[in-house]
């Protein structure tokens, strides 16, 4: 479609195309196809990749090569600093920066990225990069994207999109406004996400005091009748493994009369044993502690420990759409778990794995990837099925689920389980590492107060970071509306002499 600029100034703005644009002394032009054959890791000439290309920004993240001898007998084109790079395939589609290395036959680019150089007497090379990423032009990229399960643009259909271009000398006011404002966005943003920073680093630093007995200092003082002595805490542990015990010798004794009634069918159930609570440990080389609070290994406070089934029991055919959810690592965001119903197992599978369906104030871990990632199962997710990826463990009564997901969270701990954890690739925690974690114990009382005040200050925390995060997007938007207006010509006001009169000036891009 053609365009008609209606000019009202003594500066006319073109309609132009990236052809028109490159001509004489310009270069417009896909990248090379470089296949991983022709790559060569101690190769002296850069590969630049997709994953290189930002919005505005070069990112300079990728780092595979190839010999010049290889690029030359490719064709390959070779960049120069100040070039457009236009990514053909998202997200986003169509993102454009310039290329900022220096060197000669250095540097070469993917297929799926499109060169940019243009006539110097034509356009400004900055000009032309935030034109291409202004909304208008973002738009009219998409609509002429094409692809069925990657969508990408064309160099063919890039060349078919009209760009509104100012006087040389006006493109550069306009760069020159452009880049004053961003300027000032960008320093708005660092602000907040110095605060972001300082936030996580002030959550940590809450759960450190709260796990070291001083969040709730002044509560003890009011309310000495509700502690307890870490030998008065052992004992009331040790009585409940007892309980527990007796109750599991029955079921077991139950269990064998069924067995031998139909003729000692499969394997024999083992005979339950007697956990013995594990004493307080030797705190030399951890975190001092109130009166009355003690360490002890993880194992203590818990019932049971049951990682994820993994190998036969579980093959990716079992997985159904719309089922009963496995909760893996992926599935654990803040201490909460989002689903992925695309990845759930039926009815009738979950029966054959009872042994890993996690009940209601069960903590699910994740045993891969970030330590310390891990969510309390509420009535909600109880019934899930604890996933190959993950662990679960099941407190005793006298250990708040909450408070002990706090714990496992908490920086001391995630790093403990990062030093710990066995897995060249990737870290994985398995169950020894996690039942020899140092924990702290304190009255359940205690334990509770110290979820209370945290979940106060934490959502304080929370609510600042939300507005951190609406601040963020804003500046996002905003940051499109300059670049809207920028090529709208609204973005700066030409004073006009004629004689000794002034004329303002207005133009209007009408398609």
């Amino acid at each position: 479609m053609s365009a008609e600029l209606v000019v009202e100034s003594a500066n006319t703005w073109t309609i132009e195309t990236l052809e028109s644009l490159t001509i004489e002394s310009g270069l417009f032009k896909d990248g090379d196809w470089v296949e991983s054959k022709d790559q060569d890791p101690d190769g002296e000439v850069r590969l630049i990749q997709l994953a290189d290309i930002g919005d505005g920004q070069f990112i300079d993240k990728s780092s595979r090569f190839l010999t010049k001898n290889k690029a030359k007998q490719l064709k390959c084109t070779f960049l120069k600093k100040g070039d457009l790079l236009i990514a053909r395939m998202p997200d986003p589609l169509g993102r454009t920066c310039m290329f900022p290395l220096e060197g000669d036959e250095k540097y070469v680019t993917v297929v799926d990225v499109c060169i940019v150089r243009g006539n110097p007497e034509k356009v400004d090379t900055r000009y032309l990069m935030h034109l291409i990423n202004s909304p208008d032009i973002r738009a009219k990229i998409d609509s002429l994207k094409s692809g069925s399960t990657r969508k990408r643009i064309s160099r063919g259909n890039l060349s078919l999109i009209e760009l509104p271009i100012a006087s040389l000398e006006e493109q550069k006011d306009i760069v020159a406004k452009i880049e004053t404002l961003f300027s000032e966005l960008d320093k708005g943003i660092e602000s907040l996400k110095i605060v972001q920073q300082q936030l996580k680093a002030y959550r940590q630093a809450v759960l450190k005091h709260a796990f070291e007995g001083k969040l709730t200092e002044q509560w003890r003082q009011r309310n000495p009748d509700k502690l307890e002595t870490p030998e008065q805490l052992l004992a009331r542990i040790q009585q409940e493994r007892e309980q527990r015990y007796q109750q599991q010798l029955e079921e077991w004794k139950q269990a064998i009369k069924e067995w031998g009634a139909n003729g000692k069918e499969g394997k024999k159930l083992a005979k339950p044993k007697l956990h013995v609570a594990v004493p307080q440990l030797e705190s030399f080389s951890l975190p001092a502690l109130p009166e009355g609070w003690a360490w002890v290994e993880l194992s203590t406070i818990m019932e049971n420990i049951q990682i994820g089934p993994f190998g036969s029991l579980l093959h990716k055919a079992d997985y159904v759409v719309d089922g009963v959810p496995l909760i893996n690592p992926s599935h654990i965001k803040n201490q909460k778990i989002i689903p992925d119903w695309n990845l759930t197992i039926t009815e009738e599978k979950l029966n054959g794995l009872r042994k890993y369906v996690m009940c209601i104030n069960d903590i699910v871990i994740g045993r891969r990837g970030e330590m310390g990632r891990c969510a309390v199962i509420t009535d909600k997710e109880s019934g899930w099925l604890c996933g190959t990826g993950s662990l679960f463990i099941r407190p005793l009564s006298i250990a708040n689920s909450e408070f002990y997901a706090w714990v496992v969270s908490s920086q001391r701990v995630r790093d403990y389980l990062s030093g710990s954890s066995i897995g060249t690739t990737m870290q994985n925690l398995n169950e020894k590492i996690l039942k020899g974690v140092p924990v702290p114990i304190c009255s359940i009382e205690e334990q509770d107060e110290i979820i209370r005040q945290l979940s106060s200050q934490y959502s304080v925390i929370e609510k600042m970071e939300e507005e951190i995060d609406t601040q963020i997007m804003r500046s996002n938007t905003l940051r499109q509306s300059i670049l809207k207006k920028a090529f709208s010509g609204q973005l700066i006001h030409q004073d006009c002499k004629e004689g000794t009169t002034d004329r303002a000036s207005s133009m209007a891009l009408v398609g």
